[in-house]
């Protein structure tokens, strides 16, 4: 266990972890030369949407050797909606390299999961990343990041943190400023991570456990295998254990299940390597328990007990998914079924903590509840790769009761940097929003706000603040509390062009269509009715005919028809849809399309409906 040291790498979005990591194992001397992942970057992000989107979704562990040390590394998310993958993986941990941008300091996640961190106990080692960065500060980052110690109460022993400078795309290093300036005078950059590597053994403690007898293993992670089925993965709190001994899972709801040790893994790089035995401290994946869940318990006999398990904070935001009941349902997809969403959805609690779900009185509509609409987003778009079809409705917030009784909604905590002359814009699209102002700092020709927001006031503000600011505004949050109801909050001020007919998009009636408002749809495309054409300049909804073509005469004359010029259509990506749809409608996510329509296609109905609602309404 000496010689054992189990880490996580955390960090705010886009700060650095996974190119930091990569820089790790292959200096550490993990790959042959001649491997092709010694020359990949960002090497950990296995999934393809991590590598289209830039960002790590789900944690994932690997280990690299040095000297004769074995290292457990552990890549976490940066973007506070997958917060649930931090949360869970601080039982498998004894310390984390805290990473932060050298020239952007601390952010909203950096506060998150640092929190999460020193409330678990791990040994904090602050690695100040981008030191070669252009508007670089990292003295003054390290006093920033000292100060957010402070302000999470931690201990004296805590605040006196080892703190690494370094550059993890230029592979480089140091202890000091200073040993950076004396290989620049002598024009050399620093050469490898060594300082980092020397920081990690010297002062992350080896893993906290008791060795000897008694196997206790706590999951913190899963994974499945076509031939081994479910493989539980988490760190030997004590104890050791060997293949074929017998074991028994003790589940959350207190029951106990018998099996045996039929595989067990351990990780060198990024590759499981089969091991025959494990001892106290390692962090191991085994096999032999198919109703294995996370926080669950794997032991030698059922008087050990189960193990404490670090609570997930709660979901904040729900939607609905729905069988695709429209006329193009089935087209695209294999998977369309309920069934087939519903035991999806089942596969992906089993690994995803920080997601719920639930049937509903409809056996074709499901809610699925999570941290944020980007969370549910992937979910979506994995199932669209997978060959599903699926609706989904607009993100509502979950409300909770009081102790009075009093409805509370949840609250979170917005920062959000800005460009100096943005600033009326953005402030008055946040009071729009029901937000209140709690702190804000100008340094050079940029702004800095942090508000109170309601959740709801959050939805589809990222898009609002791309817009006002060029794409030079940034944002992150973090949920704060649940609090008073802050009043009514008006949804999309422009309502939809919805299509009266089935049929094909015609040139001819959208350069009509025009005319009301923005199109989302081309000429050729297939319709139906009751999908949303386009956006109405107004805001009340418009019934339109998409599919109407000019009717022929036997008189012709010179130019007539040639002048049709369409404005490029609205297209949303996924994430943008979901925020942009309206209570009454859903976004159709299909293999091939992403179309936004009306829940009730129908427009005689889908009027009786909403008159129906306003009279409840009245009479409530």
């Amino acid at each position: 266990m000496q010689h054992i040291r189990n880490i996580a790498i955390i960090a705010h979005v886009d700060h650095g972890k996974t190119t930091l990591v990569d820089c790790l194992l292959k200096q550490s001397g993990t790959f042959r030369a001649n491997e092709a992942k010694a020359s990949e970057d960002r090497i950990m992000d296995s999934m393809d949407l991590e590598r289209e989107k830039g960002i790590t979704i789900r944690a994932k562990n690997a280990a690299f050797k040095y000297k004769d040390y074995h290292v457990n590394i552990v890549d976490t998310p940066g973007h506070a909606d997958f917060g649930g993958e931090v949360e869970r993986i601080m039982n498998m941990i004894d310390g984390v390299l805290l990473v932060v941008d050298a020239a952007e300091g601390p952010q909203a996640q950096t506060r998150f999961v640092l929190r999460k961190a020193l409330e678990a106990g791990a040994k904090p080692i602050v690695v100040i990343n981008k030191i070669d960065r252009e508007n670089a500060s990292p003295k003054k980052v390290l006093d920033q990041v000292f100060e957010l110690f402070i302000s999470l109460n931690a201990t004296d022993e805590q605040l006196d943190f080892p703190f690494v400078y370094c550059s993890a795309k230029a592979g480089y290093a140091v202890n000091s400023l200073d040993d950076l300036e004396r290989a620049r005078e002598a024009r050399a950059l620093p050469g490898t991570m060594e300082p980092l590597f020397n920081a990690i053994v010297k002062h992350i403690p080896p893993p906290r456990a008791k060795a000897g007898d008694g196997f206790q293993l706590l999951v913190a992670n899963l994974d499945y295998s076509d031939y081994l089925g479910r493989i539980a993965f988490g760190k030997i709190m004590a104890g050791k254990v060997k293949v074929g001994d017998p074991a028994v899972c003790l589940h959350g709801h207190g029951k106990v299940t018998g099996g045996k040790i039929t595989m067990i893994y351990h990780f060198e790089g990024l590759k499981r390597i089969e091991i025959q035995e494990a001892h106290a401290g390692d962090i191991v994946g085994v096999t032999g328990f198919e109703e294995v869940f996370i926080g669950e318990t794997i032991a030698d006999k059922p008087e050990r007990g189960a193990l404490p398990y670090i609570p997930i904070d709660p979901p904040t935001i729900q939607m609905e998914f729905a069988v695709n009941d429209g006329p193009l349902a089935g087209q695209d997809g294999k998977l369309v079924t309920a069934r087939h969403i519903w035991e999806r959805l089942q596969k992906e609690v089993r690994t995803n903590v920080a997601l719920r779900i639930a049937q509903t009185d409809d056996p074709k509509i499901f809610t699925v509840s999570g941290r944020g609409e980007m969370q549910i987003a992937i979910l979506v778009e994995q199932m669209r790769r997978e060959g599903h079809e699926v609706l989904v409705s607009r993100p509502e917030v979950l409300w909770k009761k009081g102790a009075n009784g009093e409805l509370l909604e949840p609250i979170e905590k917005l920062f959000v940097e800005i460009p100096q002359e943005n600033m009326g814009g953005v402030m008055e699209n946040l009071a729009f929003r029901k937000a209140e102002i709690v702190n804000m700092n100008h340094h050079g020709d940029q702004v800095t706000i942090e508000a109170l927001i309601p959740m709801r006031g959050l939805i589809g503000f990222e898009t609002d603040l791309v817009n006002t600011t060029r794409g030079l505004g940034v944002m992150s949050h973090l949920f704060h509390e649940y609090g008073p109801d802050r009043g009514e909050i008006a949804a999309r001020k422009n309502g939809s062009l919805v299509s009266m007919e089935d049929g094909e998009a015609m040139a001819y009636a959208l350069n009509m269509i025009q005319e009301r408002g923005r199109l989302m749809v081309e000429p050729g495309e297939r319709i139906y009715q009751g999908m949303i054409v386009g956006e109405n300049a107004r805001e009340s909804d418009i019934p339109v005919n998409p599919c109407k073509a000019k009717r022929l005469t036997n008189m012709r004359s010179q130019g007539e028809g040639k002048g049709i010029q369409l404005s490029p259509p609205l297209k949303l990506s996924l994430e943008r849809a979901l925020e942009y749809i309206d209570v009454d409608e859903y976004v159709e996510a299909t293999p091939k399309h992403l179309r936004l329509r009306k829940r009730i296609l129908d427009e005689t109905r889908r009027k009786r409906a909403e008159k129906t609602r306003v009279m409840k309404f009245v009479e409530n």
